[in-house]
């Protein structure tokens, strides 16, 4: 039997922001909705990349596209109440990024949920959207949340 890896902590994320839980974001036995783990997950790391670059990801002509995401939940996430969302980088190949985004409550150390991401860079200007290496720009923004 293969054990489980412990819980993250705040201490392996380098860059945050915050969000509030809504109403609508809890399903009906008051669990916030999966589907708003993986909201939160594109929100935050878009956030890092738009205060590291100093604008919009949408307008370089090499954008991020999620070839794979998952959550892994430890710990309830309450109603009205804010997350801390901590954003780190595994991994920066060629063409993709993979990314871990940490879910907080209160003055937890130890997280209620852990998202993972892979992001693959593909030419917004060809209709294919071929691969194409990072942009130097989004390159240098997450070689510094490498943890």
């Amino acid at each position: 039997m293969s054990e489980r890896p412990p819980r993250p902590t705040r201490a392996g994320y380098g860059f945050w922001t915050t969000a509030t839980t809504r109403w609508a974001d809890m399903d009906g036995f008051g669990h916030m909705n999966n589907a708003r783990y993986f909201e939160l997950i594109d929100t935050a790391i878009d956030l890092h990349l738009q205060e590291a670059i100093g604008g919009a990801v949408d307008t370089l002509d090499q954008i991020g596209l999620f070839a794979e995401v998952a959550c892994r939940y430890f710990a309830e996430v309450g109603y009205p109440r804010p997350i801390d969302l901590g954003v780190a980088v595994d991994h920066v190949g060629r063409t993709s990024i993979s990314y871990r985004v940490g879910f907080f409550q209160g003055d937890a150390d130890a997280a209620a949920a852990e998202g993972r991401a892979v992001m693959v860079y593909v030419d917004n200007t060809d209709p294919a959207r071929p691969p194409t290496p990072l942009p130097a720009v989004v390159r240098a923004a997450v070689e510094a949340l490498r943890r």
